[in-house]
């Protein structure tokens, strides 16, 4: 029997018909969108994986992992975690994160800042009645923000008696670098007492406080803070450098890391977390103060937060960002907020590459209508080639005694310890992106006089001072005149000042057979490397002391006792 079909019905069909075309349309259309896009991420694997082609089968390596709009693009692994056992890198790989936990110890603090646990603006002193009293003021924020003064315990460990962990050197302080609120200075002192703090305030170690308010709630699953580096921990890899041809274990496990034990954790886990500061997962109140640049007791505003870098981006908007190292180790965690897009890189060997690889991996990952653009404002300058030689030597800051070494290769103009230079006139030069010690930002010009004295201008628009050293080519009258025992209250240690034929021996009383071998390098004035000991004396002429520094730490007191 013959079905018959009304307008109506032929009407439904056909509109059946028509949708089903159409669904098929949007299906093959998303198709393709779903076929390019697998291409693109192929192609990104592809180009991933040429940045780490000098790592081999048999090198240390790195974990890279890089998200994009919330989701997992790249987790990958290049090298060997255990070079005796042959045991390869994976994405499952924990590293030691170095400086990269200071935001986790900035945001633990500001968890406990908005229960009311602790201020901002309290004095340390409620916190550790024990630290000295400096005559200023300390607050928690200034610790935050690396504007406290408080020296940094690396620098003090290399004169200091016996092994002192990093809270015991820290303590032992009777004076600052400088007044509270008034310079910027990194500091892991700073870092050591907010730890301290947070356990002291919540009743539980960092470990288990850090373990249930931020890695557990975040799926953090393979990060934990761990306090003793000695035991076992799952999936570690081991921290190598490069010695002639082969390769040694490059670790810090003792108090050299300060004993107050480290952040481990993979590359997957690190962009979790920058996830969970892009979603404010933490709270407004916790990820704003996190990002929100600091600011001097001048108004000046600093290019650090609280535990990050707050940096401007090549091609306009911010990057935030903080590194670590630990003897071997190398961590980068950096996300771009206008990109959605944020990328974590942990090596077991420190190649010293990490900002050109991060910056590479951002680059493949950029929407392409981007690459290569930038504001106009952060456009790399032009370069001129100029002869420096003129400009080579040993520089002071006459306010902190701080040394800069500027050294010439090829003409070329670099800065010791930083690297080269870009010249954009005879007496123009830029940072290439790497930093100071004792600067918020990453980048900075430097601006000649003359030949003998240059500023340094911050990315903020401060203005440094340097004067070029004079020179000193002392007698053996004059060397003999430093020679005896001096004492430092605020290392623990006495050091003996021994003369020789054009220099002075440093050696350490109680271990006579360890010393440093100091050059004169201006008026009364000796360094090793970038260790300066700049001797004091009374108005008849007379030795009484030394006052010793490095680039973290300034004017540590000598006395002479005998």
């Amino acid at each position: 029997m013959k079905q018959i079909i009304t307008g109506n019905k032929m009407d439904s069909i056909n509109s059946y018909l028509s949708f089903t075309q159409k669904c098929k349309r949007l299906l093959f259309v998303a198709g393709l969108f779903m076929v390019a896009g697998t291409i693109q991420a192929q192609e990104n694997d592809a180009e991933l994986d040429k940045l780490f082609t000098w790592v081999t089968a048999n090198s240390p390596g790195c974990v890279c992992a890089v998200s994009q709009n919330g989701k997992l693009v790249a987790n990958k692994a290049y090298g060997v975690a255990d070079l005796e056992r042959s045991i390869p890198l994976t994405t499952h790989s924990v590293l030691d994160a170095g400086s990269v936990v200071k935001q986790f110890v900035a945001a633990a603090v500001l968890l406990l800042v908005e229960e009311g646990r602790l201020s901002l603006t309290e004095d340390i002193h409620k916190y550790i009645p024990e630290l000295p009293d400096y005559g200023e003021k300390i607050t928690l924020d200034h610790l935050l923000t690396h504007t406290s003064g408080i020296r940094d315990w690396t620098g003090l460990r290399p004169l200091a008696e016996g092994d002192p962990d990093a809270l015991t050197l820290t303590l032992r302080q009777r004076g600052l670098n400088f007044k509270p609120g008034e310079e910027w200075a990194y500091s892991n002192s700073g870092y050591v007492l907010l730890k301290e703090i947070v356990a002291r305030s919540s009743g539980k170690s960092f470990s288990e406080f850090t373990r249930k308010r931020l890695f557990e709630p975040l799926k953090m699953m393979a990060t934990s803070y761990v306090q003793d580096l000695t035991g076992v921990i799952k999936n570690r890899a081991l921290a190598y450098k490069k010695e002639n041809d082969g390769w040694k274990l490059d670790m810090e496990i003792g108090n050299d890391r300060g004993g107050g034990g480290a952040l481990f954790s993979t590359a997957s886990d690190l962009v979790l977390w920058n996830e969970a500061l892009a979603k404010n997962s933490l709270g407004a109140f916790v990820t704003e103060k996190l990002q929100q640049p600091a600011k001097l007791n001048n108004g000046r505003k600093l290019g650090y937060g609280r535990g990050l870098m707050i940096d401007t981006f090549r091609r306009g908007g911010n990057l935030v960002w903080h590194s670590g190292g630990a003897a071997g180790y190398s961590t980068l965690l950096a996300r771009l907020p206008q990109y959605n897009l944020s990328l974590a890189l942990m090596c077991n060997a420190d190649n010293g590459a990490r900002s050109a690889l991060a910056a590479r991996m951002f680059d493949l990952y950029l929407p392409s209508s981007n690459t290569g653009t930038a504001t106009q404002s952060n456009q790399q300058p032009e370069a001129v080639t100029v002869d420096a030689n003129d400009k080579a030597g040993l520089y002071f800051n006459g306010k902190t005694g701080q040394p800069l070494r500027l050294l010439v290769n090829n003409k070329a103009l670099s800065l010791a310890g930083v690297g080269p230079l870009l010249a954009l006139s005879a007496d123009r030069f830029k940072s290439r992106g790497s930093s100071l010690s004792f600067l918020s930002g990453a980048n900075f010009e430097m601006q000649f006089r003359d030949n003998s004295q240059f500023e340094i201008i911050t990315s903020e628009g401060e203005k440094i001072p340097f004067t070029r050293a004079k020179g000193f080519a002392p007698t053996a009258t004059e060397l003999a005149a430093f020679a005896g025992k001096f004492e430092s209250n605020d290392l623990g240690s006495v050091m003996e000042i021994v003369p020789e034929k054009e220099s002075l021996q440093m050696r350490f009383f109680r271990n006579p057979a360890k010393s440093i071998k100091l050059t004169a390098v201006d008026k009364d004035t000796f360094m090793l490397a970038m260790m300066t000991v700049r001797f004091q004396r009374n108005k008849e002429g007379v030795v009484t002391g030394f006052l010793y520094s490095n680039p973290i730490v300034r004017n540590i007191e000598f006395t002479r006792i005998n």
